[in-house]
């Protein structure tokens, strides 16, 4: 292993469940990113993505959710943690006239892979993984 995949960056923050905590989740993400001299695309969409859901189907009043962005090597990981783990999302592809729920299919679309963690209770973590050639 070099000394370039040794390097593992860390940010994380509490962010308010309104449509304001999730533009603030993409503007944060972007500056971490150009900090570390990463490409923004596809993690703002991503971002974008994930804490809006955060936001829309993951909120609880008077509770934050949480963006967490790790680089181990050539990976960035994007997690977006709510207080709704009894609502897990999945993909599903909406009627061709619909206005939203596009978003997990386009998370899956820009990401190596994507997932969600239970837990600990009442949270749960979505996560998306972009690989860097």
């Amino acid at each position: 292993m070099n000394q370039e995949t040794a390097v593992i960056r860390n940010f994380s923050v509490p962010l308010s469940a309104t449509p304001r905590g999730a533009r603030l989740a993409r503007l944060l993400a972007c500056e971490q990113l150009r900090e570390w001299g990463l490409p923004l695309d596809p993690a703002e969409h991503i971002v974008a993505e994930l804490a809006a859901n955060a936001a829309t189907h993951g909120r609880v009043p008077g509770r934050d959710f949480r963006l967490t962005l790790y680089v181990v090597g050539d990976t960035l990981r994007i997690e977006v943690t709510d207080t709704r783990g009894d609502r897990l999302p999945y993909p599903e592809l909406p009627s061709p006239d619909a206005e939203s729920g596009r978003g997990l299919l386009l998370v899956a679309a820009l990401s190596t892979r994507w997932g969600v963690s239970p837990g600990p209770a009442p949270r749960k973590t979505v996560w998306a993984e972009v690989t860097f050639p």
